[in-house]
């Protein structure tokens, strides 16, 4: 979809999947909100840097939601051929798309 198209907020259609509730789905649930914020902020980071900067999350839950971005595209993983392994993770060009959502909430947050 052209970035430039106008596009207005309706209610959408009973049965057919609303495009807000879908981008919801993917990043509203805990912590992923904050993983994409860090990348966009940081660029590249690893699994250690990545569970540092978020005080509270498990390994567990943050491996889970990095495989989940994986899968939707929104994130890209490199493993590198070393012993032992490191693995960063970087916003795939989709994943980058949701910088302007993330500025328009920060100025939203800074009126609270």
């Amino acid at each position: 979809m052209d970035m430039l198209e106008p596009i207005m907020l309706t209610k959408g259609t009973p049965g057919t999947p609303c495009p807000i509730a879908k981008t919801l789905d993917v990043i509203g649930t805990k912590w992923t909100f904050l993983i994409i914020r860090d990348l966009l902020i940081e660029g590249t980071m690893r699994f250690s840097n990545l569970q540092r900067s978020m005080n509270g999350i498990s390994p567990k839950t943050l491996s889970l939601r990095l495989r989940e971005l994986e899968e939707q595209g929104i994130l890209t993983r490199k493993v590198y051929p070393e012993v032992p392994p490191r693995v960063e993770y970087s916003l795939t060009e989709k994943g980058k798309k949701l910088e302007g959502i993330f500025k328009e909430l920060k100025r939203f947050g800074l009126t609270l």
